[in-house]
This record gives structure tokens, sequence and C-alpha cells, in this order.
């Protein structure tokens, strides 16, 4: 049996209409969605990252500008453009780039980003809404949603099943941990001091590997009937990208996201999604 194979295409083009129908419903009222990304260095993977954000927002009629620093930018110049963003009543989203250089403290950086534009969900506040399960009031980051999106895509209930989350970061491991208790699933949340972590795995319904570490997830640590979500990126030396699950899974699981395809593609579009919720959020104010 292959595993069903979870690309993200039909989902990315699904929303996406749903993100063009708010936008023109928007522009009727005459607010134009603007997208603000802040980025500090330019690496080849941030401005990448950064021009697939771009490309995106042309498409669906949304502005899109880009804040770039160098890397010894003081850290009071990134708040001090983050405060102007702030109180900019045409900018709606505000998008910091992470990690940030090592002599800026990105806690005090995305503190200062105002909660109903934090379109990726990083700042105190909206991590707050999302421990006390208040998800309507909440920007939620937005690689944990779509590693969820992606088990949902399944039809399969979820309700009661077993989650290994093999990761415990604040950017996808914790919030997914969260996002899946409020769903009623049972969660164990694995990481380096994990014992057994081979049983705990193969013992899952649903598997979420969010390590970066390449090949992590063994084959032999898989079971038939699981869903496999693989939420980690690993640049190889030959430029390849992969996962942190093995080559092999899809011989063995009953559903499993791609890499490159799966989780990483939708996470723009579920960014954009979360520029609309943001906008309605401040309308509410």
């Amino acid at each position: 049996m292959t595993a069903q194979i979870l690309e993200s295409k039909p989902i990315v083009s699904r929303i996406k209409e749903e993100i063009k129908n708010e936008v023109n419903k928007l522009k009727d009222i005459g607010i134009t969605p603007r997208l603000v990304t802040v980025l500090v260095g330019g690496d080849a993977p941030s401005m990448t990252y950064a021009q697939s954000k771009e490309k995106s927002c042309k498409a669906l009629g949304i502005d899109f500008a880009l804040e770039l620093y160098k890397d010894n930018v003081p850290e009071d110049k990134i708040i001090e453009t983050i405060q102007a963003l702030n109180i900019d009543p045409f900018i709606h989203g505000i998008m910091l780039e992470l990690p940030l250089p090592k002599h800026i403290d990105s806690y005090n950086v995305t503190s200062a980003i105002y909660p109903k534009k934090d379109v990726d969900g990083v700042t105190p506040v909206n991590r707050g809404l999302l421990l006390m399960g208040r998800l309507d009031e909440a920007l939620v980051p937005v690689t944990p949603l779509s590693c969820l999106t992606l088990i949902e895509s399944t039809n399969v209930e979820i309700k009661g099943k077993n989650v290994a989350i093999i990761g415990r970061g604040p950017t996808v491991g914790l919030p997914l941990t969260l996002l899946l208790i409020k769903k009623n699933t049972t969660v164990t949340v694995c990481h380096s001091q994990t014992k057994n972590l081979a049983n705990v795995v193969k013992n899952a319904d649903i598997v979420v590997a969010a390590t970066g570490q390449a090949g992590l997830v063994k084959v032999d640590m898989l079971s038939p009937g699981q869903i496999v979500i693989d939420a980690g990126i690993s640049v190889l030396p030959d430029g390849k990208l992969k996962g942190d699950v093995e080559e092999g899974a899809a011989d063995v699981v009953d559903f499993l996201s791609p890499v490159p395809g799966g989780v990483g593609s939708l996470t723009v579009t579920l960014l954009l999604k979360n520029l609309i919720k943001a906008i309605s959020l401040q309308k509410g104010k």
C-alpha cells in the first residue's frame, strides 16, 4: 500500500480564492490590504521567502512592502520601525522574519508588534490567546496552522487520536500542541531527552516531525494507518531539500506530507489568510 500524499497545492488554490474574494470585498469599502515584511540581513533563504510573499500578494491584489536592514542594525532601530508600522492606518499586517542576529533580542522586538497586526502570531499576546484557547481572537502561527490544515485535509476524525509531535520549539511544536489539544487529541511532545522515541512514534495515530534534522524519523519507527506530517526542512550539500522523515515512509503509512510541497508550501497562503483576519480584528477594535 502506498500512502496518500498530502500535497498542499489544491488547498492553496482553494484558500487563495477565498482570500481573493475577501480582498475584493475590502476594496469595495475602500480598504486595500497591505503587508509589510521586516527583514534583517537578507540571507538567500529569507530573501526567497520574502519574494514568495510579494508574488502571492500581487496575485491576490494585496499591497506588499519590504523593510530591509543590514545585519548590524541596532535593536532600537527595528523597534522604532515596528512602532511606526503599528500606528500607520494603511498597514494591516507586520511580518518579522526570524531568526534575528544574535545582538537583537527577539522577545523585545516581537513584543513591540501590535498584536492585531501580528500576522505570524509571534507576539506574547497572540501566544497567550492561543494558550487560553481564544482562537477567534488570536492570530495563530502559520506553520502549526499548516500542519493542522494538512491533518484535517485527510477527513479522518482526529478527536481522541494519539499524536506524537517531535520537536518542542516555539515556532511549531509548542503552538501545534495547543491547537491539537483544542481539537481533543491526546498529545505527546517528544524532544532530545525523550526515552524510547521510536516506541512513542510507532504507537501514535498522528506523527508530526518538526526538528529540522534530516531523516530523523526512520521508516521502521512508523506504522500502517498513521497520518505523518513532515514539518522539518534541511538543505543538503547538493542543494536539495530534505524533511525529517526518511524516504520510504510512503510505503508504510496511510497519509504523508511531502518535502517540498507540503507544510512549507502552505504557510505563505495561511499568512495572507491571517492578514484578512487581522483586518477584521482591527476593524472590531
